[in-house]
């Protein structure tokens, strides 16, 4: 029960944390006109947090 309450944590704030870079990922596209910044910016932030959340699962 304890494992699954901190990977049940650990999933929320890595998603939390996708959020974040994703808004900085937005940032950079509006803000700065940095559109492969942006994109390179969510897509490694989501590739990461995706491959996270299927390794906490399979554990």
């Amino acid at each position: 029960m304890q494992a699954f309450i901190y990977d049940f944590l650990f999933i929320i704030v890595s998603i939390f944390i996708l959020f974040k870079t994703i808004g900085y990922g937005i940032y950079e596209i509006k803000q700065m006109k940095n559109k492969s910044g942006g994109f390179c910016v969510i897509t490694f932030s989501f590739i990461t947090v995706v491959f996270f959340i299927i390794m906490i699962i399979l554990n």
